[in-house]
């Protein structure tokens, strides 16, 4: 079986209501949450999970902030070195580099900067995400359609990229033994990415926050389903040796040099 590298690159962090993260719990503490972009390597392919929230924070910010009565702490916050560009030359890498890209969820800190990189084969959505978070939402919107993915990215995606999308469909190995799933739980474009690596198979979500939504089995706080929670925890727990949550600042202190698998 192929074996890959997996590490994480931050892209900012912010602050939100302990029960964004812990469904009907932790009312009275804050949450830290770090936004990373994973890079996979190996088997003559680079890959990445998520390109990091968009140069200007604005609009993202905005809306956070408006829904957190103005808490500044809400607002994500990024250093020079958290943007794309520097952060993989922090690992020898350049945008120009990347093969694949994986985007889960659609959300603007996950799909900020899809057309920063030129050389990308195949960019890998869920098929039940685009048309549900973008195109034929069964329900209103949480959020406005410019945040769930900026309009210059979404007309990249529409034009220059249009051949290079995939959508995934329940479940595919896209690339040589590494699986996108669909998991849903967050967002309808949430998905849980399945690497091989020598450690053991990492198993790469948005769909749990922190390590203990699934080792505890907390749900999720910002769930659209807890009957997917439920299963998708499930089988996570099941499959995957190692756990990487999108948004734990764990992960540095469990794997300091950022590196996975």
């Amino acid at each position: 079986m192929p074996q890959y590298t997996v590490r994480v690159l931050k892209m900012g962090q912010s602050d939100v209501p302990g029960p964004e993260v812990y469904w009907q719990s932790h009312w009275f503490s804050w949450e830290t949450l770090c936004y990373y972009m994973v890079v996979i390597q190996g088997e003559g392919v680079t890959a990445v999970i998520n390109t990091g929230p968009p140069s200007d924070l604005s609009a993202l910010n905005s809306l956070w902030l408006s829904a957190y009565d103005s808490a500044e702490r809400t607002k994500l916050q990024r250093a020079e070195s958290e943007r794309p560009t520097a952060a993989l030359a922090s690992i020898g890498l350049k945008p120009e580099n990347i093969h694949y890209i994986f985007i889960t969820p659609l959300q603007g800190y996950a799909d900020g900067n899809i057309s920063l990189f030129p050389n990308v084969k195949k960019i890998f959505i869920s098929r039940r995400g685009w048309v549900e978070d973008l195109f034929a939402p069964k329900r209103p919107l949480a959020s406005p359609r410019a945040v769930i993915i900026p309009e210059d990215q979404l007309m990249y995606l529409m034009t220059h990229a249009f051949a290079r999308v995939h959508l995934v469909g329940e479940e595919e190995e896209v690339l040589p033994s590494i699986r996108a799933i669909w998991v849903g739980v967050h967002h309808r474009s949430s998905m849980a990415i399945s690497i091989p690596t020598r450690k053991g198979r990492v198993v790469v979500s948005d769909c749990f926050f922190k390590y203990a939504n699934v080792e505890k089995n907390h749900p999720l706080g910002l769930s659209e389903s807890l009957e997917e929670c439920y299963e998708s925890y499930t089988r996570i727990r099941r499959e995957a040796d190692i756990l990487l949550p999108l948004y734990d600042p764990e992960v540095l202190n469990r794997h300091p040099s950022g590196i996975i698998g």
